[in-house]
């Protein structure tokens, strides 16, 4: 299969905010539309562009005890695109991740970026200083790649071990947003989860009991200084 048009599938909020539900939990149709403002039909519009594209699949699952079974979706790609967009640079790279990281990996790593020169005699100077900053964005984009599976992983572990310790779907969609966005507003969360900001508030309080968080001024955050005190 061809790289999915990565860039035209996140041009679209209602792609965006799908992508989004579907890294959180695992999703059936009805579940999916419940959580997007536009009509079901949209919503099979946008999921069949992106199966098209081959960023999502869809895949039947008995429901537990009895029931027919039902139609889910999930991401089927493990990548990192990267882009820029200047007067003078348009480029753009995806990166593949891997499934898990590795212990050799998770070592310490330094750019040198004091072999690049801000003045040059001549075009070839500019050349060759200018395949050298490629070379040092390669070993950037090396260590973004580690980084980034070494997250993936570490957020699946973290959704399974909430999911059978507490199992509350929506109060896990509320930590996922804050790890990976800092912090969030109320009204922020109510139109990303499409709930009430007063349902959001209870979630975010009820999670609180699990994760420490600051709930202030209709902002929610994860409270870094007394998750270290409890480590």
């Amino acid at each position: 299969m061809s790289e999915p048009d990565i860039f035209y599938i996140l041009g679209n909020k209602v792609r965006r905010d799908l992508l989004g539900h579907l890294t959180c939990t695992e999703c059936y149709f009805s579940l999916l539309s419940s959580r997007v403002n536009v009509s079901s039909t949209a919503v099979s519009k946008h999921l069949k562009i992106m199966e098209r594209e081959g960023v999502i699949q869809a895949y039947e699952k008995e429901e537990q005890l009895i029931g027919p079974m039902r139609k889910y979706y999930k991401i089927s790609v493990s990548n990192t695109y990267i882009a820029t967009i200047t007067p003078n640079l348009f480029w753009y790279k995806g990166i593949s991740l891997e499934r898990e990281p590795a212990k050799e990996h998770l070592v310490e790593y330094s750019i040198d970026l004091q072999k690049l020169n801000l003045k040059h005699e001549n075009l070839h100077e500019m050349v060759n200083d200018f395949l050298k900053a490629n070379e040092e964005l390669e070993e950037v984009l090396a260590i973004l790649q580690k980084i980034e599976t070494y997250r993936d992983w570490l957020i699946k572990m973290i959704k399974e071990k909430y999911l059978k310790e507490i199992g509350d779907m929506t109060q896990l969609a509320v930590l996922h947003y804050l790890l990976l966005n800092g912090e969030a507003t109320i009204e922020e969360l109510s139109d990303k989860l499409n709930l009430k900001e007063r349902e959001v508030l209870k979630k975010a309080e009820e999670l609180s009991k699990f994760v420490p968080l600051i709930i202030k001024d209709s902002r929610v955050k994860i409270d870094t200084e007394a998750l270290t005190k409890s480590l």
